[in-house]
């Protein structure tokens, strides 16, 4: 494996490319920007912190053997990093025929852990304020549908699966997600959120729909 000739800081990327060609220096940039977010959601989901650690470093050597097949026209590289932690996870708890309290799944909760490091100051400022207007616009959400796309984003679950842990018919929990969505999207656009937050949600949400 190679390794960079300098400690320069690249972008994300551009960190993808030098992965891609095998530069160990461009991981552990990437793993230091990116673990904390990799962790938070991967304890989110599933609810044991040596199982999130165990699943972080997957991730991250799954990025090492598949940087190549990152397309920067597709997605963002840290949304690119949720997608494959939150399916990872979801596979593990799958494989292991468990899945954690989910009637104790709060948004409130969950959303607080994920915290980045290791950006520079203007992102970190851009980042939590691009939080802070995700949360508020959870905030004014009813309990029911704040507890459904809880259940839909960190909990990885289909609608079908939703409404059998909530024991509401399906067709409840569909319309209880589709207005969260539309309520959100109508709210950030309002407060003119950023592109990359709103569309990682509803890109996380549409993943996980079961229409049967």
């Amino acid at each position: 494996m190679k390794s960079s000739a300098d400690d320069m800081q690249y972008d994300d990327e551009r960190l993808i490319k030098l992965i891609a060609q095998l530069h160990e220096d461009a991981l552990t940039q990437l793993y230091d920007r990116y673990s904390h977010l990799v962790f938070s959601i991967a304890l989110a989901i599933v609810g044991d912190t040596l199982t999130a650690e165990e699943i972080t470093l997957d991730v991250f050597m799954r990025i090492w053997q598949k940087a190549g097949s990152y397309r920067v026209e597709r997605a963002k590289v840290r949304t690119w990093l949720t997608h494959i932690t939150r399916h990872h996870a979801i596979d593990v708890l799958r494989q292991r025929s468990t899945r954690p309290d989910y009637q104790a799944v709060s948004w409130d909760s969950v959303a607080s852990n994920t915290i980045l490091s290791g950006q520079d100051s203007q992102e970190l400022v851009e980042l939590s304020l691009s939080r802070k207007r995700v949360r508020a616009a959870i905030a004014q959400l009813p309990e029911d549908q704040k507890q459904a796309l809880a259940l839909a984003y960190y909990g990885g679950l289909t609608q079908l699966e939703i409404a059998k842990v909530l024991k509401q018919p399906l067709g409840t929990i569909k319309t209880r997600l589709r207005l969260a969505m539309q309520k959100l999207s109508n709210f950030l656009q309002a407060e003119q959120e950023s592109e990359d937050t709103s569309l990682e949600m509803v890109a996380t949400y549409s993943m996980n729909r079961d229409d049967s």
